[in-house]
């Protein structure tokens, strides 16, 4: 199971960045800073899923 959890949650964080053109850390129309902790909450997960599975 850790070894997929790594993997699903890079491909989650990253396929919104590929979904267009240029790498950014905001939402379309967003003020707040609420999706960026998210989006780097689950970065960190991912990171630390990484670093256990190896």
């Amino acid at each position: 199971m850790k070894h997929i959890l790594a993997p699903l949650a890079v491909l989650l964080t990253a396929s919104a960045a590929q979904a267009h053109n240029g790498l950014h850390m905001h939402p379309h129309g967003s003020e707040s800073w609420l999706p960026v902790t998210v989006a780097l909450a689950v970065m960190g997960v991912a990171a630390a899923a990484w670093k256990v599975s190896k």
